[in-house]
């Protein structure tokens, strides 16, 4: 019993370690790399200038971006995530199985609904419209 309970912590142990081991490995051989040539440190003021959101840091002022590039993000992620809850409900359960049957299902279908409500909330607000009305005017 406590062979069993010690050899779960110790995989649990192995996975951290190699979690923490890969990254500052690949940043220490990326380091060193730079004394070989293989990465040359070339260090230059743009290269080493704030650069957040895509925006250029050219200019003393942040340039005005497109909303919607994010709205489209949120709502990718939003009916994204969507799939991803459905993909291991459909190995799991199945479309019907007989522990859970109907309930596994009303569950699932419940879910499709809520995120149907949402993606037609999304089109009537003419929110998966690139151009709008208001823009054409």
């Amino acid at each position: 019993m406590f062979e069993d309970y010690f050899r779960q912590y110790a995989l649990l142990i192995i996975f951290a370690a190699a979690a923490v081991t890969v990254p500052i490995g690949m940043l220490t051989m990326s380091y060193l790399a730079q004394f070989i040539k293989v990465r040359p440190s070339r260090p230059t003021a743009v290269k080493e200038s704030a650069y957040e959101g895509g925006m250029p840091p050219f200019s003393s002022r942040p340039a005005r971006f497109n909303f919607r590039y994010y709205y489209y993000a949120l709502l990718f992620v939003v009916f994204d995530v969507e799939t991803v809850f459905l993909f291991p409900w459909a190995v799991k359960y199945g479309v019907m199985s007989q522990q859970f049957g109907f309930a596994a299902l009303g569950a699932v279908f419940i879910f499709l609904i809520v995120v149907t409500v949402g993606y037609a909330y999304a089109w009537r607000k003419q929110a998966l419209e690139w151009v709008t009305n208001d823009d054409r005017s």
